[in-house]
């Protein structure tokens, strides 16, 4: 089974990093309420 590739804009993906920097909530957390793959948030924060 294929998984649909979904694509953020650039405000969703600074919104998303600013979050985690911010607040300082795990990665993991803020992914499962963003609703976003754990590993693409790391990334973008990376």
């Amino acid at each position: 089974m294929s998984r649909l590739r979904r694509n953020f804009d650039r405000e969703f993906r600074d919104g998303a990093v600013r979050i985690v920097e911010e607040t300082g909530r795990p990665v993991a957390r803020v992914a499962r309420e963003l609703g976003v793959c754990e590993g693409a948030l790391g990334n973008w924060v990376r």
